[in-house]
């Protein structure tokens, strides 16, 4: 070594496994005769640290093997011994190739965060606490010379967390509100310490807070059982075997008792046989059952838990009566008790009812046809009119005129009728048709137009104004056209009407006739 003392400053924050400094021992020789070998030598301060060779620069680089705390320890001092890594054993009788230094590493004080005093924080508290009591509490100090305090908080992460509280300062938790062990029986949560002096060095450590059960709810039967009794039953025969069921989470040993209510065990029909383990039997205290007598029997039991405070409830329990054989099964549990003081057997029963339903069924069908009957007669007539109405065509016109009438009229003839003047009654009111003045001889054909429409204006018999009328010429459309004779009027004289006698017999009068009109024509020269 060039020195027999090495010193090395190491912050206590240094990671495990990083190197906290480097020594050098020189050695002549080259090659592999060069090559050193650095160790520890075993005492005490050297199992924190560890050591080994650089190839490339023959130094021992020192490597931190465990973790610092200035507070425990400031300072260690170890032995490193280098020697030859590869030995010629033509030497070994000159002298050890090795030498031996001494290492002093000084810890440096780091401003480190706050340290809990335990690793968990295990709580407990009842359900029924009330808000804002104290449960417990969490302490971290500060290891650092001239320490500093230390505030408190609660990680939130979930609404959960909300269930309790932290004092900053003290470190101690608190119900913020209330608890329900049915709902939720445990809380995980963390709480995170740091300096006042320096807020961002924190440390955090985990709190479970158990609830523990309070007792709220009474035992009941677990499970609502049917309970029968045969009448040829005997005494102390166990009819049924109860349960019960808390809905508090009971802790183990818990123990629920079975006892007849107060008004019940008087009576000397049932009794109830505590077994101590949670289930009791239903006995009976008589022989025999009559169902003519009473087919129901209510049995009142009384379910106590164990827990304090002690709760209790009163579960009453139905027994039926029953027929049943020699060897206690079962035959039946139906009414039939009730209707056997009249001499009334099952099947007597059935037949009853059976004829019953009967006559009510004749009865309804008897109602339902006829009133079939009273609805075929009054439609027949309308409905056979309406049935036998097929087809029907419009008589008259064929071209133009079907629209000189109202279609709608002759398909609601009852509309007409109804309209119509009744003679055989006397009207309230006549009301005749409005005659029209005669017509002066020296009136023009303006003023005559204008009369006539004022008389239609005021003339409550005229038809709508929005009425539609179709006027055409006679015989308008046809080969033979109008035989009017204004209109003949306006032929010529001479017009050729040889073409009338084509027509057949039935125009032969009018062939005739116009066949006379030329030949009497006396404008015509002959």
């Amino acid at each position: 070594f060039v020195t027999g003392i090495f010193h090395l400053k190491v912050p206590e924050s240094s990671q495990v496994g990083s190197a906290i400094g480097r020594i050098r021992a020189v050695d002549p020789d080259f090659g592999k005769n060069a090559e050193i070998e650095y160790n520890i030598v075993p005492g005490d301060g050297g199992n924190l640290f560890d050591i080994t060779t650089d190839e490339n620069t023959q130094e021992g680089v020192i490597k931190l093997k465990k973790p610092l705390d200035f507070e425990t320890k400031k300072a260690y001092t170890f032995k490193v011994e280098a020697s030859n890594l590869h030995l010629d054993h033509r030497f070994h009788s000159v002298g050890p190739f090795k030498d031996t230094a001494t290492v002093k590493i000084n810890v440096l004080d780091m401003d480190e965060p706050p340290v809990f005093s335990k690793p968990m924080y295990t709580m407990e508290v009842y359900e029924d606490t009330p808000v804002g009591t104290i449960i417990g509490a969490v302490t971290a100090q500060d290891l650092d010379a001239g320490s500093s305090s230390v505030r408190y908080f609660i990680d939130w992460k979930n609404d959960v967390d909300s269930y309790f509280t932290i004092d900053a300062t003290e470190g101690t938790i608190a119900t913020n509100e209330l608890l329900d062990r049915e709902s939720t029986a445990q809380y995980n949560f963390s709480i995170i310490a740091s300096k006042v002096s320096n807020p961002l060095l924190t440390s955090k450590v985990n709190v479970i807070i158990n609830v523990l059960d309070v007792n709220e709810f009474p035992p009941e039967i677990s499970v609502p059982y049917e309970t029968s009794v045969c009448e040829n039953a005997k005494p102390g025969q166990v009819i049924q075997t109860v349960t019960a069921a808390d809905k508090d989470l009971s802790p183990a040993g818990q123990r629920f008792s079975f006892r007849l209510s107060a008004e019940a065990s008087n009576k000397p029909n049932f009794t109830v046989h505590d077994y101590r383990n949670n289930t009791a039997g239903i006995e009976t205290r008589r022989n025999g059952y009559s169902r003519r007598q009473q087919e129901l029997y209510f049995l009142p039991v009384v379910i106590e838990d164990s827990s304090y405070p002690v709760q209790s409830s009163t579960n009453t329990m139905t027994i039926r009566v029953c027929r049943c054989d020699a060897d206690g099964t079962i035959l039946s549990c139906n009414v039939e008790a009730i209707f056997l003081p009249v001499g009334l057997s099952t099947g007597a029963l059935i037949a009853i009812l059976l004829c019953i339903v009967i006559l009510l069924v004749i009865v309804v069908l008897y109602v339902a046809l006829r009133r079939q009957k009273k609805k075929d007669t009054l439609m027949t007539s309308k409905e056979d009119i309406r049935d036998n109405v097929i087809h029907y065509d419009d008589e008259g016109g064929g071209e133009e005129d079907t629209q000189a009438f109202d279609i709608g009229a002759l398909r609601n003839p009852k509309v007409i009728e109804d309209n119509k003047i009744r003679r055989d009654i006397k009207p309230d009111s006549l009301r005749f048709p409005r005659q029209r003045p005669p017509v002066e001889d020296n009136t023009d054909i303006r003023d005559f137009i204008n009369q006539r429409l004022q008389e239609n204006d005021v003339d409550p018999t005229a038809p709508p104004y929005d009425s539609l009328a179709t006027y055409a010429y006679e015989g308008n459309g046809s080969v033979a056209e109008s035989l009017s004779s204004i209109d003949s009027l306006t032929t010529e004289a001479d017009q050729d009407y040889d073409y009338l006698s084509d027509w057949g017999p039935r125009f032969k009068i009018l062939a005739d006739m116009f066949g006379e009109e030329e030949s009497y024509n006396p404008d015509k020269v002959t």
